[in-house]
């Protein structure tokens, strides 16, 4: 049994105007947010025109849900946020958002709150994304009945074979090195996306009253940002 006046006191605390307040703001917030990460990646889909733009802010909002409202609050927006597009486009569409983009979300708001440098969160995120990538692949082979990564190899030795014909080599590289030239090549992408990524957020968080962690100084310099 809880003692009456211990009682007293958590009751004074969870009906405090305080609580009250907070609570629906909250949860308001969190909606507000998930929707609009939804949001975004309806739009780019549907309009690619504003994909390369938009598709730096898909994972921002959840980022952000967790920077204001904490762990909880990000989680239950990644889950919005998938029902959400489950919804809209359909449970394959909502899937590709979710992984990687509002676990990335998540991720990303763990490493801001936490303070860490932009080369440890950019290379986690980074990690994350290409999992991210291979889940897509693996994913759409399954319901294509293709292997789509057998396409992906297909760009990547071309690229290689050009290389490879300006450096004036004549030899063929193998499988095997083409596989990891392949990996190699997801890996910057996502990594070089989630520099782009900290930009964008690093530019409209602090106008947000969010900062995330200040970037390496020469990239304060390359800007021209104070």
């Amino acid at each position: 049994m809880v003692p009456e006046k211990e009682w007293a006191e958590k009751k004074e605390v969870l009906t405090s105007p305080e609580i009250k307040v907070d609570a629906p703001l909250r949860m308001v917030e969190t909606a507000f947010l998930a929707s609009t990460g939804s949001l975004i990646w309806f739009i780019s889909f549907y309009f690619p025109a504003f994909a390369p733009v938009l598709r730096i802010f898909f994972p921002v909002p959840i980022a952000l849900v967790y920077l204001r409202r904490g762990k909880r609050a990000a989680w239950m927006a990644a889950v919005v946020s998938g029902l959400l597009l489950s919804v809209l486009m359909g449970p394959i569409r909502s899937l590709q958002f979710v992984m990687p983009f509002a676990l990335m979300g998540v991720l990303l708001g763990v490493a801001w709150n936490r303070r860490v440098p932009w080369i440890v969160s950019i290379s986690l995120g980074a990690l994350l994304g290409t999992i991210g990538v291979f889940f897509r692949i693996w994913f759409i082979s399954i319901l294509t009945d293709e292997d789509l990564w057998i396409y992906i190899i297909n760009q990547v030795t071309s690229i290689i074979d050009w290389i490879f014909l300006r450096l004036g080599i004549l030899s063929t590289p193998s499988p095997f090195y083409i596989q990891i030239g392949a990996l190699i090549f997801v890996l910057l992408n996502n990594f070089l996306y989630l520099f782009l990524v900290h930009i964008g957020a690093w530019l409209l968080l602090d106008r947000l009253g969010n900062p995330i962690p200040r970037p390496p100084h020469w990239v304060q310099v390359l800007l021209d940002y104070d």
